[in-house]
């Protein structure tokens, strides 16, 4: 953590280490918080922040989705964040905007409790220790959560036990990561990512029916395709698509773009980073790092 970082709570800027709340606070309590992760990028020009229009306004759907009312706008949340960045001085960082019932009273009801708002913008590397290598996953006995049990399309503090859950088994079982599965059998998305898939030279991924969250990377990385001539589907998947695939990666704010190159202990396509998951990263990286005009209105420079 670089000397001297900021937070904003509640509409000011406070020194991260005095941002806290009480262990009995509603949303510590219930996982009734709401969140988003947005990255930083150094480029040429100085810092800019990836899509960061697109990411407030899904945190803005979330709180409604749970019947949230912040206080603030999106141009408010776009400030804060905007000047969070500078006064940390950071060039590039993962930005936490989050959202919870920030009162001790124990009970189920939200009904009066005050609302607070967060957020924290802090150094942030590679989200997988082996993204470069590829990473080996496992198909989790744990089912995605749907609309009938949670909403998958909302970033509720809530809906991560399930991914959390998914993910300890993987890693007990020696995978990097889990791969969840619609209540149909369907592929869903990884704990935190959304997963896709090439074959035969197509980009294909689980569609919104899956109970995936909406990614922002994802919803990019299907407009980086089209724009360079890669043929893209999105669609219901069946588990063994991604063992027959010639290359599976994850895609997300956090993860970016991570190959997945052994599934359920079998080797997918060569067993190393495929030649249109190489092409995407490429493309992805030059957006993020300002060096790609076509995209330019995706980033906000500071």
């Amino acid at each position: 953590m670089a000397a001297k970082q900021y937070v904003w709570f509640d509409g000011k800027f406070m020194p991260f280490e005095d941002a806290k709340v009480h262990f009995l606070t509603h949303s510590l309590q219930y996982g009734s918080g709401i969140f988003e992760g947005i990255r930083a990028y150094e480029t040429g020009k100085g810092p800019e922040i990836f899509r960061l229009d697109d990411h407030i306004s899904r945190f803005l759907r979330t709180a409604k989705t749970y019947s949230m009312n912040l206080g603030y706008g999106k141009g408010q949340l776009r400030k804060a964040i905007i000047d969070l960045v500078r006064k940390n001085k950071l060039e590039s960082c993962y930005i936490r905007p989050f959202a919870f019932y920030n009162d001790t009273r124990i009970g189920l009801d939200t009904a009066g409790k005050k609302i607070s708002v967060a957020i924290a913008a802090i150094p942030f590397g590679n989200y997988f220790e082996n993204k470069d290598k590829g990473i080996s996953c496992k198909v989790s006995s744990w089912k995605r959560i749907n609309s009938e049990i949670l909403p998958p399309h909302a970033k509720g503090s809530g809906n991560y036990m399930n991914s959390i859950i998914a993910s300890q088994e993987a890693k007990e079982d020696g995978a990097d990561e889990a791969i969840m599965l619609t209540m149909d059998g369907y592929v869903a998305e990884g704990p935190g990512e959304n997963i896709f898939l090439v074959s035969e030279n197509k980009l294909i991924t689980p569609s919104g029916e899956s109970d995936i969250l909406m990614g922002i990377t994802r919803d990019s990385l299907l407009k980086i395709a089209e724009s360079t001539g890669i043929a893209t589907e999105e669609r219901e998947i069946h588990r063994e698509e991604l063992y027959t695939a010639d290359e599976v990666f994850f895609s997300g704010t956090a993860a970016e773009l991570t190959p997945i190159t052994k599934v359920d202990g079998r080797k997918i396509g060569s067993g190393k980073t495929g030649p249109i998951t190489k092409l995407l990263s490429g493309k992805f990286s030059e957006i993020v790092h300002g060096k790609d005009e076509e995209f330019f209105s995706w980033l906000t420079y500071l």
